[in-house]
């Protein structure tokens, strides 16, 4: 009887390690992170939106920096960010009272986070640094556009965070001090 166990615990354990080399090309293909899904994601939109125009337009070859403001222009009938217009009785108010008729576009954390993933999937997919609209200065000059605007029209300024140094010793220290 124990052999019989025995021999059902080896089988066991064989069919495992069969099923682990079954596995294995499975498991040494690591899973995509959320960063390069959004950015492949990303580039196959601005591919498609390239090729619907007409004429369609190479992402790599004939792409430039105005074919990527209207990309982002076209990308604002999707946004969900309200930017409440100069004549707008809200306009600089952080929490309106009521409704208004305002339009909504993309929130410029958004729309910076997404140059920020084409910039680098242009480089991946062969494009050069040197031809990158992604990275042009025009590119630079809107995003700072509707970052200040979007603030104005929301009443809340802008401010660029500090980065915050992790020094352990030197927070022990001034807190000490102060008390």
């Amino acid at each position: 009887m124990m052999s019989s166990n025995n021999n059902i615990k080896g089988k066991d354990i064989a069919d495992d390690n069969d099923n682990e080399r079954v596995r294995e090309p499975r498991q040494s293909t690591a899973p995509v992170s959320r960063y390069e899904s959004q950015k492949r994601r990303d580039w196959n939109t601005f591919s498609q939106y390239l090729k619907n125009l007409r004429p369609p337009v190479s992402p790599l070859g004939h792409c430039t920096p105005n074919h990527v403001l209207e990309f982002l222009g076209y990308l604002d009938q999707f946004g969900k960010t309200k930017v409440h217009h100069n004549g707008c009785v809200f306009y600089g108010q952080p929490d309106p009272p009521a409704p208004c008729t305002c339009s909504v576009k993309q929130a410029w954390g958004s729309l910076d986070a997404l140059i920020g993933r084409l910039r680098a999937a242009y480089e991946e997919n062969g494009g050069t640094p040197e031809t990158n609209p992604f990275a042009s200065g025009s590119i630079r000059v809107y995003l700072r556009e509707v970052r200040d605007s979007q603030a104005k029209a929301r009443g809340v300024p802008y401010k660029k965070k500090k980065k915050r140094r992790n020094n352990n010793q030197g927070r022990g220290a001034t807190t000490s001090t102060n008390t």
